[in-house]
C-alpha cells in the first residue's frame, strides 16, 4: 500500500506541527530589541522595504536609498520577488511597515504577527505540499516516517519560526525536485531545482548531485544517440528558460547583473562567520589561516578542496545513477560543501540536514543522529536568540517519536553511540548555558561545540561515503550467501 492521496490523518497531523511551529513563534527572534541592525527579523523586513519602494534593477545597488552596509539584499531574485509580494500585503495592511527609511526596527506586536504568518504561509504553499508529494511514492509505513522527520525536524523550525528566516521555501523546491525526478519527470524536477537556487545560492550544494543524476539518467535511458542528447537539450533548455524568467529585470545591463552576482557571491567577506562547525572554523583553533594566506588563494583552496570532496560520490553516481545513489551524494556533498567551501553560515548546515533525512527509511539511526548533531552545532546562534526552552522541547519531542517510530532499529550498539555522543552534546550545552568561560577565553564553549560538532559531521561524511561505495559489493555478498 502507498501513501497515496492525502488522508485525514495527514491533514491531522499537519495541524499538529502547524501547532508546533506557532509554539516556536512565540519565542524572541534574531536581534529582538538589539539596536541598530536588529538581525535577521529586520533583514526580512528591510528586503520588503527595499522591494517595494525601488525599482528592481536598484535592489542589489549601493544607492543613497539602499545602503548595502545595512542589510543589503544578498540572495536571488526569487528571494527579492517573495519578499516583493509579503512587503506588497504588509503595505495594504500598514504602510509605516515598510516605508523607506522610516520603517528601520519595526518591532510592533502586529507586525511581529504578520512576520510570523508570513513564513507559516510559505511554509504551508512550498514546503508541506512538498514533503507530501514526495511521501506520497512510498509505503504506508515509510510515509509516515518521511512526513515525522521532514515536518518535525527542530532545525529548520527553530530557525525559520525561531531566528526568523524562509529556508522553507528552497527546501522545499529542492524537496519537490527529488521527488520529481524519483517519478522520471526529470523535466519538471530541473524546473524545480531551478526554483531552489534562484530562492538560495547555498543550493548550490546539491547541485553536481542534480547535474550528475540526470545527465546520466538521459545517458542512459535508452533510444538512439540523437534521443538521448534531444532529452539533455530539453533540460538544458527548461533550466535557462526558468532562470531566464527569474532574471529577467536585471538582465538590462552587464552593470546590473554584476551588482547581483556580486552580492550572492560576497568573497570579501571572510572564510566563514561566526563559530561554524566546518573545517575551516576548527583548523583555525590551531592555525590562523586568514592570517598566513591571502584571501584569493583561500578561495581558491576551498573551491580544490570542496571539488575534491565531493568527486569519489559523483563518480559513482555517473556510473550508477540510481535514485538511492543520488539521495546518498545528495547529502555528502551538502556535506561536504558545509565543511569545506567558503563564506559558510552555521545556518547552511540544514541543507545537509534535510537531504540526509531522505535516508530516513533506509538509515533511521543514522539520520536521527545527524539531525540532532545539526540542531547541537547552531546551539551558540540558538542561545543567543533566547531560543534554549525551545530548543531543548523540539529536540527532546522528535528524538522521542523517531525512537519510537523506529524501535526495531535501535540496537545495542546505536543505542551505546547515540548515548556516548549525546553525553557530550549535553555536557557541552548546559557549560554553554550556566558555565561562565574564562574571562581570556570568551569564546570557549562556543569553539568546543564547533568543533565536537566538526568531528561528527567529518565522520559521517566518510560513513556516508563508505555506505555508497560499498553498496553493490554488499548486496552481491547478501545474494551469494
Amino acid at each position: 500500500m502507498l501513501g497515496g492521496e492525502p488522508s485525514s490523518c495527514t491533514f491531522l497531523f499537519i495541524a499538529t506541527i502547524v501547532i508546533l511551529r506557532w509554539a516556536v513563534s512565540t519565542f524572541p527572534y534574531s536581534g529582538q530589541n538589539v539596536a541598530p541592525m536588529f538581525g535577521d527579523y529586520e533583514a526580512q523586513r528591510h528586503w520588503q522595504e527595499l522591494t517595494v519602494n525601488l525599482p528592481a534593477h536598484t535592489w542589489y545597488k549601493n544607492t543613497t536609498d539602499n545602503d548595502l552596509l545595512y542589510w543589503g539584499l544578498d540572495y536571488p531574485p526569487l528571494t527579492a520577488y517573495h519578499s516583493w509580494i509579503i512587503g506588497k500585503i504588509g503595505e495594504k495592511l500598514n504602510s509605516s511597515w515598510v516605508e523607506l527609511h522610516s520603517s528601520r526596527g519595526t518591532e510592533s506586536m502586529q507586525h511581529k504577527l504578520f512576520m510570523r504568518y508570513s513564513v507559516l504561509c510559505s511554509d504551508l504553499l512550498v514546503y508541506i505540499p512538498s514533503v507530501i508529494f514526495y511521501a506520497s511514492s512510498y509505503p504506508d509505513k515509510t510515509y509516515w516516517k518521511i512526513l515525522t522527520g521532514l515536518f518535525a525536524y527542530p532545525g529548520l523550525i527553530l530557525i525559520d519560526y525561531g531566528h526568523f528566516q524562509y529556508n522553507c521555501v528552497s527546501l522545499g523546491f529542492f524537496i519537490l525536485a527529488v521527488a520529481w525526478l524519483e517519478k522520471r519527470a526529470v523535466l519538471q524536477g530541473a524546473v524545480a531545482f531551478s526554483l531552489a537556487l534562484n530562492y538560495k545560492q547555498m543550493e548550490l550544494y546539491h547541485a553536481m548531485p542534480f547535474f550528475v543524476y540526470i545527465l546520466a539518467s538521459c545517458l542512459s535511458s535508452g533510444g538512439s544517440y540523437i534521443d538521448r542528447v534531444g532529452k539533455i537539450a530539453k533540460v538544458a533548455v527548461v533550466v535557462l528558460a526558468t532562470f531566464a524568467a527569474c532574471w529577467a529585470p536585471f538582465l538590462n545591463s552587464q552593470d546590473t547583473i554584476k551588482s547581483v552576482l556580486l552580492r550572492l557571491f560576497p568573497f570579501s567577506r571572510g572564510l566563514f562567520e561566526d563559530k561554524v562547525s566546518n573545517f575551516w572554523c576548527a583548523l583555525n583553533v590551531v592555525y590562523k589561516i586568514r592570517k598566513y594566506i591571502a584571501q584569493p588563494q583561500i578561495v581558491s583552496l576551498c573551491a580544490m578542496t570542496t571539488l575534491l570532496s565531493i568527486t569519489p560520490a559523483s563518480v559513482k553516481l555517473f556510473m550508477q545513477p540510481t535514485a538511492r545513489n543520488f539521495k546518498y551524494t545528495l547529502v555528502i556533498s551538502s556535506l561536504a560543501f558545509f565543511l569545506f567551501s567558503y563564506q559558510v553560515h552555521e545556518k547552511s548546515i540544514l541543507i545537509a540536514a534535510i537531504s540526509c533525512l531522505l535516508l530516513i527509511d533506509e538509515m533511521p539511526v543514522f539520520t536521527s543522529w545527524f539531525a540532532i548533531v545539526s540542531i547541537f552545532s547552531m546551539l551558540p546562534l540558538l542561545l543567543k536568540d533566547g531560543l534554549s526552552l525551545a530548543t531543548l522541547g523540539t529536540t527532546g519531542s522528535f528524538l522521542s517519536v523517531m525512537i519510537w517510530l523506529d524501535r526495531e532499529a535501535y540496537s545495542l550498539t546505536s543505542t551505546m553511540q547515540l548515548s556516548l555522543s549525546g553525553v557530550g552534546m549535553a555536557v557541552l550545552a548546559i557549560c554553554g548555558m550556566f558555565v561562565t568561560p574564562p574571562s581570556r577565553l570568551p569564546d570557549l564553549w562556543p569553539v568546543l561545540i564547533s568543533l565536537y560538532s566538526c568531528a561528527h559531521f567529518v565522520l559521517f561524511y566518510f560513513y556516508l561515503n563508505y555506505h555508497l561505495m560499498t553498496a553493490k559489493f554488499k548486496l552481491t555478498n547478501k545474494k551469494s550467501t
